[in-house]
Formats: structure tokens, sequence, C-alpha cells
């Protein structure tokens, strides 16, 4: 590791909270022990780790992490010291519904509303996403390749945003519309 790779991990660089490790090891019910026995990094380099009393090296990272199901890249963006991303609300029109929407790296969430005969069937915007799409209020006829779903108020479906599919507003209609990222398994 080099000079530079060790002050970017240090706890007290300002950079990283490694606090964190604490609370994923607490909601999991871990004592500090537990972790050392499940890691093999000791329950003193953990606890220092914890308190931001120590450098965090990228083994141990990776082992801590693990120990959670998670990568270590997954665990420096939990351990940054930004506890939240604020973001403005993104507006596009597009077969006639209105959406206002956030983006994140890994979600996608829009507020739809149209009037009776809006119509969307764009899946080429997608990449590997699962959508989920929950009516408000209205209806609408969702189709994909082999089936057609009449949806009403209260009513939601699931599918893989790669299937060729289609909303059709039957009645003027509010929908909220979340794709989510596929995991990457490779």
């Amino acid at each position: 590791m080099t000079q530079e790779d060790s002050t970017l991990l240090q706890g007290d660089s300002g950079m990283y909270d490694f606090a964190v490790v604490r609370e994923l090891r607490k909601r999991e019910g871990w004592t500090i022990g537990v972790l050392a026995e499940r890691t093999g990094v000791s329950a003193a380099v953990i606890s220092k780790l914890e308190r931001n009393l120590s450098m965090a090296e990228l083994p141990t990272l990776y082992k801590v992490a693990r120990a959670f199901g998670v990568n270590a890249a997954d665990l420096l963006s939990l351990a940054e010291f930004r506890s939240a991303h604020v973001k403005h609300e993104e507006q596009h029109i597009s077969g006639g519904f209105t959406f206002r929407g956030i983006s994140y790296a890994n979600a996608r969430c829009l507020y739809g509303e149209a009037k009776a005969g809006a119509t969307i069937s764009r899946p080429e915007i997608h990449q590997d996403d699962y959508e989920i799409c929950w009516v408000l209020e209205g209806s609408i006829r969702f189709q994909l390749p082999n089936e057609t779903h009449e949806l009403s108020a209260g009513d939601c479906i699931q599918f893989d945003a790669l299937l060729e599919h289609t909303f059709v507003a039957t009645e003027d209609c509010r929908i909220i519309l979340q794709q989510l990222k596929k995991d990457k398994r490779f």
C-alpha cells in the first residue's frame, strides 16, 4: 500500500467514518469478538477501526465487508462522511405522461400523471433494470410481450424492464414508477 493509499483510508483523515462498522455489527447482533471470528481480523483492530483510531487497510476492509455481505467499495461508500445525497428532481414528458423524477446510481423514482389515452412504449431507454409501476389514481393498461394487465388505483406490477412493454392510460391517472438496477454478478 502506498503512503497516499494509507492516508486516503485513515479514519482520522476526515474522509471516512468507520463507526459504520459498529452500526452494521450491532444491527447483526454481533459482538466485536463474533466479527473478529467471522473475519479473521483481531478484535483490537476492529475496535480501533470502529473508533477511527487506526488506518483501515484494504485487506481488512475486504474481510469486514464480506462478513456483512457487501464488497469493500460498498463499505467505503457507507463510511464516507456525507450521510445523504441531496438532488433536485428532473422533469420530462413522454407519450403524454408528465414525469417528475429523481435518479441515483442504482435507482430511479418517477411520479407520473397522464390524461386518458396517453401511451408510453420506450423500453430502449432501460438498461438492465427491474421496474415497478404503482397506480395511485385512475387506471392503465399494461402490456408485455405475452400478457396484458388492467391496473386500477392501488394495483402494482413488477417486471423486467428489458422486456418490450407499453403503458396506456385508460383513465386520467397518477402513477409511481421505480426502476432498480439489477446487481452485477461479475
